[in-house]
């Protein structure tokens, strides 16, 4: 075997391959307009050393679950403040596995109800954060989940 040859060339001498920062795309869907909160949230990641993508506004659940795809990330964070959390947050979870990209962690944030974050939860968000909430918390449990997969 050669050097060149794809199963015993360097890369594959045993060696885990090298991972790069954590990939995440952030989200506005529907047609709230209210974007501070989620430039606050993606500096926050871009500053803790993640690659963050912001999609901006008006993004359909198909339009962010293509972005997702096509930029690789490990993680959507979506902040929806319209009311339609019900609808957007289980419309991308099943893009995403018809995608076969159930991979892609999906997490949010935004006014969203108890008995809603109990309901989307069990239907797969990973975590939801609310109003107040620190930038560190969000930070970490990105770093956590993750983590834990790699």
């Amino acid at each position: 075997m050669t050097e060149d040859d794809p199963e015993t060339g360097p890369e594959h001498k045993g060696a885990e391959p090298q991972r790069g920062p954590i990939r995440i795309l952030i989200a506005k869907p529907g047609l709230d307009g209210h974007d501070r909160g989620a430039k606050v949230v993606a500096r926050a990641l871009r500053d803790a050393g993640m690659e963050v993508i912001y999609t901006g506004l008006h993004q359909t659940p198909e339009m962010i679950v293509r972005s997702a795809i096509q930029e690789d990330v490990d993680c959507i964070g979506m902040s929806i403040l319209s009311g339609a959390h019900m609808t957007l947050f289980p419309a991308v979870l099943q893009l995403l596995k018809e995608e076969g990209a159930t991979d892609i962690v999906v997490f949010g944030g935004g006014i969203i109800p108890k008995g809603d974050i109990e309901a989307l939860k069990a239907q797969g968000v990973g975590e939801l954060f609310g109003p107040g909430v620190k930038m560190d918390e969000i930070v970490a449990w990105v770093r956590g989940v993750v983590g834990a997969r790699e």
